[in-house]
């Protein structure tokens, strides 16, 4: 006869908590109330820039030492991912920003609508674009390859879409934008490749220290954010109901882009990884990019309203898609 069954172990309430509540969310959410009671100033900040430059170097080094090249090269390869990525970031995304402009200014302030349409003229985030994509086993090397040629055309695509819908006047575009691209993903990246034949072996098969690495990148990247943000004071001046409706509309443009991107990828019959890195790449605007450029093309008491909505969108992109990513990766 069969002996009793084992009781199954009660849960406690810690148990219960970490079963509905994801742990990268949580660590975002603290990190993000540690900006704001506790940012960094002075040195510390200028220590926390130069720390958050190399976790970025050291992470796309590690993508590019992981990854093998036969991948990249698919990834290059990948027309109708790359097409489908540039045609959300600087078609479909600004069409919305123009339709939030119909909102009315009791609703929303029209320098905070302005925002939101600079915004949308961003191109793609590239390290939490790429992160994610990683988290949920999608195609990180089209990723890589979307998200930063994404950026390098937004260096001149974006002022000229400012002017021509916002009627900004440029005063040249800031070269630390390109050196970021270039010396913080593009080198490190092909440094690892070049490294790909002597570690992507061990590294394949040591996954944690990526994992930890793509962690710790993205808090490092939303303290750092609003760390900023409280320092220069960029909140002061809106009030909290503003705030809050500011927050609801960045959360509807981001949920139309997730389902656009994931709807449209289904559409062009792209496999689940390359609809995945189109959903991550397509959905997000880069805040690093976004607050350089709001300095040059924008008076400063404009940039820092302008800046507002970018912050605020760049918070929530990071918590919605960590959500997103691990449900991908769990459901995959």
């Amino acid at each position: 006869m069969p002996g009793p069954s084992t009781p199954a172990p009660e849960r406690t309430w810690w148990t219960r908590v970490r079963g509905w509540v994801d742990p990268l969310v949580a660590m975002i959410v603290a990190v993000l109330l540690l900006g704001l009671w506790w940012p960094a100033d002075g040195a510390a900040a200028d220590v926390l820039e130069h720390v958050r430059t190399g976790a970025i170097a050291l992470l796309f080094f590690l993508y590019g030492a992981r990854m093998p090249t036969h991948e990249v090269l698919a990834g290059l390869r990948s027309w109708r991912l790359q097409g489908a990525m540039l045609t959300a970031t600087y078609v479909a995304f600004p069409v919305l920003g123009l339709l939030v402009q119909l909102l009315p200014d009791a609703v929303l302030a029209p320098e905070l609508r302005t925002g939101l349409l600079y915004l949308a003229l961003l191109p793609s985030t590239v390290q939490s674009s790429v992160v994610f994509t990683s988290v949920a086993r999608g195609d990180v090397a089209g990723a890589i390859t979307g998200a930063t040629v994404s950026n390098v055309l937004g260096v001149v695509l974006t002022p000229l879409m400012v002017a021509l819908l916002l009627g900004a006047t440029t005063g040249g575009l800031d070269a630390g934008a390109v050196t970021g691209i270039l010396f913080q993903i593009l080198l490190p990246f092909v440094v690892g490749q070049l490294a790909q034949r002597r570690l992507g072996h061990w590294l394949r098969t040591h996954g944690g220290l990526t994992r930890v690495t793509d962690r710790a990148t993205i808090l490092l990247v939303a303290y750092t954010s609003v760390s900023e943000a409280q320092v220069s004071g960029a909140w002061d001046h809106v009030t909290g109901a503003a705030l809050a409706v500011l927050a609801v509309v960045c959360a509807v443009l981001l949920a139309a882009m997730l389902a656009l991107t994931w709807w449209g990828g289904g559409r062009l019959g792209l496999a689940r990884p390359s609809r995945i890195a189109l959903l991550m790449c397509g959905s997000k605007k880069s805040l690093a990019t976004g607050l350089p450029m709001a300095a040059v093309l924008f008076s400063p008491v404009v940039a820092a309203s302008v800046a507002l909505p970018v912050i605020v969108f760049h918070q929530i992109q990071l918590a919605t898609c960590a959500v997103v990513a691990r449900r991908l990766a769990r459901f995959g």
